[in-house]
């Protein structure tokens, strides 16, 4: 990113893939970086509007299945976000914009639609909704905390070659097969709702570095030990 241009974050479709409060991802990569003086510019981009290629994080939340598919349709026609992608922007899609970045996921009735194709997973429509707590250990590649959130999907995901597990689940269903979410290159997908940069601000800064670089350490003492608290509260014995 231009050392002299603000930090550009797009929020994709927020009127259709808003359910769960995960706007409040884009509160906290604007709020962390602003502590540590850091411009930012944040875009709604709706579902009429093209996806501009100029952004430096993409953020795409959760939702119900008819405006999955409408997003997913409207994603793949549009192509903007693949060439954001192309030319190094990072990006974070939860829950049903997860399943979105892969080449199929299930429907209303659980028949199976295309995806956009950025990430290399297929989703289907599992067994029974997962929904609850979801702690899991990230990657050691990723450097991070555990993480924490909150499911309520019923997407089985399976990773294909061109990605690698988010992490390994200690608590709840994730992926479905002992993984939660995945990533490749600067792309995250997850099922963690919360909104997930709120109990996961690590995560925040990742995405941050990934554009901006290394990032000047903040205070995250008294979040750091509620956020213990919490893991304690949720963890098997």
């Amino acid at each position: 990113m231009p050392s002299d241009s603000a930090l550009r974050i797009v929020w994709i479709y927020p009127d259709l893939l808003s359910t769960y409060g995960d706007q409040g991802n884009v509160l906290v990569l604007e709020q962390r970086a602003a502590r540590r003086g850091i411009e930012t510019e944040t875009i709604h981009v709706r579902s009429a509007d093209p996806v501009p290629e100029s952004g430096d994080i993409y953020l795409i939340g959760g939702g119900e299945d008819r405006p999955q598919i409408l997003a997913a349709e409207r994603l793949r026609r549009d192509g903007g976000l693949h060439r954001a992608i192309a030319h190094g922007a990072a990006m974070l899609a939860v829950c049903a914009g997860y399943q979105i970045m892969g080449s199929t996921f299930g429907g209303e009735e659980g028949q199976p639609v295309d995806g956009i194709g950025l990430l290399d997973i297929a989703s289907s429509r599992g067994p029974a909704r997962a929904v609850g707590e979801l702690v899991a250990e990230v990657d050691a590649a990723l450097n991070l905390p555990t993480l924490t959130g909150f499911e309520n999907h019923m997407g089985v995901t399976h990773l294909g070659p061109g990605v690698r597990p988010l992490s390994r689940t200690v608590v709840g269903v994730g992926n479905g097969d002992g993984f939660e979410g995945c990533y490749a290159g600067h792309v995250v997908g997850t099922y963690l709702h919360g909104p997930a940069l709120a109990r996961n601000p690590a995560l925040a800064d990742l995405l941050l570095s990934w554009r901006v670089g290394e990032l000047v350490p903040l205070d995250d003492t008294r979040y750091e030990a509620l956020r213990q608290e919490r893991l304690a509260a949720v963890r098997p014995a």
